[in-house]
């Protein structure tokens, strides 16, 4: 597994809220993060309410991350992920399983937040070194706000799915 792939759970996470919407919010109890934790084998465990909070808190703090790079604040973007990073560091291993050959993977150790915190995180940070800031992105359909990446070669990606490319916006004095 490529650590950069880590940068999924960034997306996967943030998208299961709507800070205008907390009615909408899809992680509401223990049994929504542990479907959010499907996405990946290595964070499954026991989790509890405190476990619940955490990772609400990283998905607030991700998601200011995305509405920085929005607003053109770059600067405070990376500063936010580089206090995750410090927060939650990782610890690579190297693995060998189903017929891959040797590759990275974090850690299992600690809880579950923290697993997900320190992927999430890192995949981020390996994401941004490699494509560049500029391709975070939050949807621009008037009843969205769910992130993305714009892998697009000319960085023209403005909506995270077809269906919301295709609302129309409201407009000006209308």
């Amino acid at each position: 597994m490529d650590l950069a792939s880590y940068a999924d759970l960034v997306v996967e996470l943030v998208n299961t809220g709507r800070p205008a919407e907390p009615e909408r919010d899809s992680l509401r109890d223990l049994a929504a993060l542990r479907e959010l934790l499907t996405i990946r084998p290595h964070l499954s465990g026991r989790v509890t309410h405190t476990d619940l909070d955490a990772i609400r808190e990283l998905r607030a703090e991700l998601r200011k991350i995305f509405d920085a790079v929005a607003h053109g604040d770059e600067d405070g973007a990376v500063e936010r992920l580089n206090s995750l990073l410090i927060q939650h560091p990782i610890h690579p291993q190297i693995s060998g399983h189903d017929g891959q050959r040797w590759h990275l993977h974090i850690s299992e150790s600690g809880s579950v937040p923290d697993r997900y915190a320190a992927g999430a995180a890192m995949g981020l940070a390996i994401y941004i070194s490699d494509h560049g800031i500029g391709r975070l992105r939050v949807c621009q359909a008037p009843s969205c706000a769910n992130v993305f990446f714009d892998n697009t070669a000319n960085r023209s990606r403005r909506h995270c799915a077809v269906h919301c490319s295709t609302t129309t916006s409201p407009q000006p004095g209308v």
